[in-house]
């Protein structure tokens, strides 16, 4: 064997010629078949279709930073949730309502909210306040203590 008798395979076979009149077997129609989408000029469906179900890049997670993972959640609580168990000059704490099992996770800390009425003077000691809790507290003689 010689490298100047080697002979590339395939070099020199013909492209397929459609659309070539009666004798060529791929006349007509050139070989597509009656109507429909693959019929067309640019009919079917792409190399990424996957029969309808969602293709592979809307499955796969996004790539990059997501500051999600580090935003701070809190605990929260209402006003009015704690008018109904808690008695004058009681002090509350997150320790406290996790123990009588009015939270159940301490997550990033404690946060009170303003909802409901409040007619008894407490101090809560909390990491948030939301300004209407703040308001009702300060109407009732009661504090806020921001840990």
């Amino acid at each position: 064997m010689k490298l100047e008798k080697l002979v590339k395979s395939n070099e020199t076979k013909a492209p397929k010629r459609v659309g070539r009149g009666p004798g060529s077997g791929t006349g007509k129609t050139s070989g597509k078949g009656h109507k429909g989408q693959l019929a067309r000029s640019g009919g079917g469906k792409g190399p990424w279709f996957e029969g309808g179900q969602s293709t592979i890049l809307q499955r796969l997670p996004r790539r990059g930073f997501n500051n999600t993972r580090f935003t701070k959640r809190y605990a929260t609580i209402n006003l009015g949730d704690l008018n109904e168990w808690v008695k004058d000059g009681d002090v509350i704490t997150l320790e406290l309502l996790k123990e009588k099992k009015i939270i159940k996770k301490e997550l990033n800390g404690l946060k009170v909210m303003g909802d409901g009425e409040l007619n008894k003077k407490i101090t809560i000691k909390a990491h948030r306040f939301t300004q209407s809790a703040l308001k009702k507290l300060e109407k009732i003689g009661g504090k806020a203590e921001v840990i």
